[in-house]
């Protein structure tokens, strides 16, 4: 009886360090930009292409596969920095925001999404700053562990060079997607909340465009 109780013990254990290990593990395989300069990364980018191994995301993705016009902004006060993203949604102009809370590794963000009660761990893989940025997104559920992995390609317009797709769709593969996951967002023009406009890439919206802005 001692002996069976002795082995259950260590399976327990087993199990906590194999856990505790994955998860170190995770943390060691992903590196970020080397000498990565937080003040150089802030500024505009635009979201060109995405991809992810959550079906409830691709599908919300593709049914408004847009250009994603986004800002960062460093508050130095409180080590965090703020990302508004503008897009076309719903026949109107939406923007939300976003706190990123910095971590002892540069390049590497954390955030909360109290809907579904995940944790993200953003990182930083690739970047020159005036080009493109390419991001690495861990999302993990409590208290279910559930884990998406969500890869997101940068522009500082709304263009990539083919060399920046290519590193993109290699990391996609890397993290078991295939190119057929890759979302290509498309060019619907400028988009500001507040304006009347005209969609140059479909109808007229015909009404006052929205702003929207989420909590963090």
């Amino acid at each position: 009886m001692q002996r069976a109780l002795s082995l259950v013990s260590l399976l327990v254990l087993g199990s906590a360090w194999t856990l505790q290990g994955a998860h170190v593990l995770r943390e060691t395989l992903t590196l970020t930009q080397e000498d990565f300069d937080l003040d150089r990364f802030m500024g505009k980018w635009y979201e060109v292409a995405v991809a992810s191994t959550c079906p409830h995301y691709m599908q919300r993705k593709r049914g408004n596969p847009v250009i994603v016009a986004l800002t960062l902004q460093h508050d130095v006060s409180d080590g965090n920095f703020t990302m508004m993203a503008t897009t076309f949604r719903n026949g109107s102009c939406q923007q939300t925001s976003r706190d990123y809370g910095l971590t002892n590794t540069p390049g590497r963000f954390f955030y909360h999404v109290a809907k579904f009660g995940a944790d993200v761990d953003s990182y930083v893989v690739h970047t020159n700053y005036d080009e493109y940025a390419i991001i690495l997104q861990l999302s993990t559920e409590k208290p279910s562990g559930n884990t998406t992995t969500i890869v997101k390609l940068y522009g500082r317009t709304m263009d990539v060079s083919p060399a920046v797709s290519d590193n993109f769709k290699t990391l996609v593969r890397r993290h078991g997607m295939s190119d057929a996951a890759i979302i290509m967002n498309q060019n619907k023009g400028g988009c500001v909340p507040g304006e009347l406009v005209t969609d140059h890439a479909g109808p007229q919206w015909g009404h006052l465009r929205r702003t929207l802005i989420s909590p963090a």
